[in-house]
């Protein structure tokens, strides 16, 4: 059951139930525009399994959306399953808990060295770096750092690889690496996710160690300091030891 209300599970659930309603109706004669009607509508019901407003609207709109795109492109349909495959590599089950693409602004990073200064050679981590855009920003900010990148999507991986040699990037899971070797580990994901990466940086990063948050907030902790990336996104900064935001609430 969990992993049914697993993101995207339930939008691919919600679109092909839509589909068969639209097929079912027509099939058994009801005439236009009634199984449109009638398959938008179980859309929108079920728009309420999203967990936040574009989801439930990324729900609500799949199939009407899918149903024009469809109406007007002459793709065949061994084209559509190839794009989905490339997806699921890109985009591996596995990772449907941690953020999709999520590229980091080049400049997003280039404040924090004034709050979270780091000796020559310390070891950085962008947990999930997808194409690579956290390493780049990364790199901008502390030019004579380390390098790593983890990432799930071996396609993405090689593409990383390719726009970053001067890091060390492999495909992994970004819960099952340890972060205790790592002076900073910087993360852009889902709000969601933002509790369990607290519960791993305070079991394994270091004293000194920062963990770093681009625009989502671990809400259990009490920042050290936050700056605000080019795109006017906050950066949250938490060094470890970690002080428990309930503890400084008045």
């Amino acid at each position: 059951m969990r992993v049914l209300l697993t993101w995207p599970v339930p939008a691919l659930l919600v679109w092909c139930g839509a589909w068969l309603i639209y097929m079912l109706l027509g099939q058994l004669g009801l005439m236009s525009p009634w199984p449109l009607v009638f398959a938008s509508s179980a859309g929108i019901l079920f728009s309420v399994l999203g967990a936040t407003r574009t989801r439930q609207l990324t729900l609500a709109a799949g199939f009407p959306l899918s149903l024009a795109f469809t109406e007007v492109s002459t793709m065949p349909l061994w084209a559509w399953f190839s794009l989905l495959i490339m997806a699921l590599l890109i985009y591996p089950p596995r990772s449907w808990q941690d953020a999709p693409l999520f590229p980091t602004p080049l400049n997003a990073l280039r404040e924090v060295p004034q709050f979270a200064p780091l000796s020559a050679q310390a070891a950085l981590l962008d947990a999930g770096c997808g194409l690579g855009d956290g390493l780049l920003a990364l790199r901008l900010a502390y030019p004579q750092a380390r390098y790593f990148g983890i990432e799930s999507s071996w396609p993405l991986r090689i593409l990383a690889s390719i726009r970053c040699p001067w890091a060390k990037i492999w495909q992994g899971n970004i819960w099952e690496e340890e972060w205790h070797q790592y002076a900073m580990v910087y993360l852009f994901q889902r709000p969601e996710a933002m509790g369990r990466a607290v519960r791993k940086a305070q079991a394994e990063l270091q004293s000194g160690a920062w963990l770093i948050s681009l625009e989502f907030e671990a809400v259990e902790l009490k920042p050290t300091a936050v700056a605000l990336a080019g795109s006017q996104r906050p950066v949250w900064m938490y060094q470890q030891p970690f002080e428990n935001a309930l503890r400084s609430s008045p």
